[in-house]
């Protein structure tokens, strides 16, 4: 079952969702954006992205996992503050989330898991902000790595600290017994724990 904004909020009270920092409905002096959606909450993007470094003799092998090995040590990276990230069309980076998100298996119910999923009005401009991986699962803690891809004809800013996916949240109908995630407590986009 997917949780509404209204059960969103009740999760993060409870602690049962963690997101740090928390979001507010509106800023201080009562203005802005709710970052709530009828059935989710908006997250934002974090300061750094990074990339595979061009002409990487780097080939895939999906049989060996380990990717947070690979590719770590073979990207660039850059921290956006005061100028945005240009993602020329045909580019992909990873990013990450500002919230540390937190969906801790506990004793009593609600047990959660999530989806990210991009926007609708960054897709229309050829934004893809996830490829096949929006599932966190229970029991994860740590920013949302996101694999940003412009699609479109034309560049597109990133900037720090907007708006860049939604969190939808769902109860998971008993309480899971581990997570063995990979990239489970990672800190940088490219699952690295530094």
């Amino acid at each position: 079952m997917i949780l509404s904004n209204v059960s969103i909020q009740e999760a993060i009270d409870s602690g049962a969702l963690i997101l740090d920092p928390e979001p507010l409905p509106r800023t201080p002096n009562g203005h802005g954006d709710c970052p709530y959606q009828t059935s989710a909450v908006d997250l934002t993007l974090g300061e750094e992205i990074c990339w595979i470094k061009e002409g990487m003799p780097i080939t895939v092998d999906l049989r060996k996992g380990g990717f947070n090995k690979l590719f770590g040590p073979n990207c660039e990276r850059r921290t956006l503050v005061g100028e945005p990230h240009v993602l020329q069309p045909g580019k992909f980076v990873l990013g990450k989330t500002r919230e540390l998100v937190e969906l801790p298996i506990r004793e009593e119910e609600p047990w959660l898991a999530a989806r990210v999923e991009g926007r609708s009005s960054y897709a229309r401009c050829g934004m893809l902000v996830h490829f096949t991986a929006p599932t966190i699962h229970s029991g994860f803690r740590g920013p949302i790595t996101l694999e940003i891809m412009n699609f479109g004809r034309y560049p597109i800013c990133l900037y720090p600290n907007t708006p860049i996916c939604q969190l939808i949240v769902e109860r998971v109908d008993a309480k899971p017994f581990r997570n063995d995630s990979q990239f489970q407590g990672q800190t940088d986009p490219t699952g690295e724990k530094r």
